[in-house]
C-alpha cells in the first residue's frame, strides 16, 4: 500500500472513531489536531476529497464537515478496527448478571436480554431453537381448584413449561394420578418431534369412551410441547432505539420488525460465522437500512442452537460492542449448557 492510500486510512479511521465518540460531523480542521501525522491541513482536505469520491465519506447538507457512509464503517471494521479487550472488571460485571442458582432457561434467556439492552442501550434479543433430540422428560398435573389444573411440562434440555387447562368435570386424586401416569407412559421418553397432532390424536383414540373428557389436557400437552420445540426468542430494550433521531421516520416499522421471531430467523439462519456484523444498507429490510446488527451465536451443549443480538445505530462503538457481546453470548451459552447437563 502507498503511503498516500495508508494515510488516507489513517484518516478515515480518524473520521469514524470521532464521528462514534461525539455524533459531530469531522472537519479537516478538527482532523489536523486530533491526527498524530504531520502533513497540511490541505493534504488532509484532499484524502477526505478522495475518500467521498470512493464512497467512504458522505456529507450532511448543513455541514462543512464529513462523516462515515455504511462502506466507510464496513472498511473501518474489516481493515483499522481493533477489537477491545475486556478487562477483569468488565468481565466480573457481565459475570455479576448470570449470578443466579438453578437458572429457568426461559427466566435465564429474558433476564439475559434485557441485562444486554441495559449494557449497549440498544434493542436486544436472545434465541434459541431446539435440538431434534430434545425429549420429554415428565408431565405433571397440579390441581387448583375441582375444574382447573396446571398442566407442567419438562424436557430434557431443562426448559419447563405450564398451561392452565380449565376441565368440564370435576377432578380428584384419582383422576389427577390416573391421567398423570396415562400421559408419562405415553409422552415421557418421546423427542418433541415425534408429539405431532397425528400422534395425539393417536393416543386420544387409545382413551376410548374417556377422550373427550381428557381432550383438553391433550391439547395442552401438544400445545406445550410444540412451544418448546419453537425454542424461546425474546425482545429488550426496544424503547431505547427511539432516542435515536436516526430511526424516528422509522421507529414503528423497526419495532414492529425486531417483534417478529420470522425476521430474525431469516438472519440467523443465513449467518455463516459465529459473529456477524450488518451495517446499515448491508441489512436486507428496509427498516434497517439506517441499524447495525451484531449478532453472537453460541453453543448449548454440543449444539450450535443459541443465540444473542444487538440491534441500534450505524454510529456504535464497535469495537467495544463486539467484545461485550462475544463475553456475553459465550458465558450465557456455558451457563445454559451447566444448566442442560443437571438435567
Amino acid at each position: 500500500m502507498s503511503p498516500s492510500n495508508n494515510r488516507k486510512l489513517k484518516v478515515l479511521e480518524a473520521i469514524v472513531e470521532s464521528y462514534i465518540l461525539t455524533g459531530d460531523p469531522v472537519s479537516s480542521k478538527k482532523l489536523s489536531q486530533i491526527m498524530d501525522i504531520s502533513v497540511s491541513p490541505a493534504t488532509i482536505r484532499n484524502d477526505m476529497a478522495a475518500l467521498f469520491d470512493m464512497g467512504l465519506l458522505e456529507q450532511p447538507h448543513t455541514s462543512a464537515g464529513r462523516i462515515p457512509s455504511h462502506l466507510g464503517y464496513r472498511v473501518y471494521v474489516d481493515k483499522l478496527m481493533h477489537i477491545d479487550q475486556l478487562t477483569d472488571q468488565e468481565k466480573c460485571k457481565i459475570d455479576a448478571l448470570f449470578n443466579v442458582r438453578d437458572p429457568d432457561p426461559d427466566k435465564l434467556l429474558e433476564d439475559s436480554a434485557q441485562a444486554l439492552a441495559n449494557l449497549t442501550g440498544c434493542a436486544t434479543f436472545s434465541w434459541t431453537t431446539t435440538p431434534e433430540h430434545v425429549k420429554v422428560k415428565r408431565i405433571e398435573v397440579v390441581p387448583v381448584n375441582p375444574t382447573v389444573v396446571v398442566l407442567l411440562i419438562s424436557a430434557t434440555n431443562g426448559v419447563v413449561k405450564t398451561q392452565v387447562c380449565r376441565l368440564d368435570f370435576r377432578i380428584n386424586h384419582e383422576v389427577i394420578d390416573f391421567f398423570t401416569k396415562f400421559a408419562n407412559d405415553r409422552f415421557s421418553g418421546k423427542t418433541l418431534m415425534e408429539i405431532s397432532s397425528e400422534y395425539v390424536g393417536a393416543v386420544s383414540i387409545s382413551l376410548g369412551e374417556y377422550a373427550k373428557v381428557f381432550t383438553p389436557l391433550l391439547v395442552a400437552i401438544y400445545e406445550l410441547c410444540s412451544s418448546i420445540y419453537d425454542g424461546q426468542f425474546f425482545v429488550k430494550g426496544q424503547t431505547n432505539l427511539l432516542a435515536y433521531k436516526e430511526f424516528s421516520d422509522v421507529a414503528h416499522d423497526l419495532l414492529t420488525l425486531i417483534q417478529g421471531r420470522d425476521k430474525i430467523d431469516d438472519i440467523i439462519m443465513n449467518q455463516k460465522s459465529r459473529i456477524a456484523l450488518y451495517i446499515g444498507r448491508e441489512n436486507s429490510r428496509f427498516e434497517l437500512a439506517d441499524a447495525s446488527v451484531l449478532i453472537a451465536k453460541f453453543n448449548i451443549g454440543a449444539n450450535n442452537c443459541g443465540a444473542v443480538g444487538v440491534i441500534g445505530p450505524v454510529r456504535v462503538d464497535y469495537s467495544s460492542l463486539i467484545a461485550h457481546v462475544d463475553y456475553f453470548s459465550k458465558t450465557l451459552g456455558k451457563l445454559l449448557t451447566d444448566t442442560l447437563e443437571q438435567n
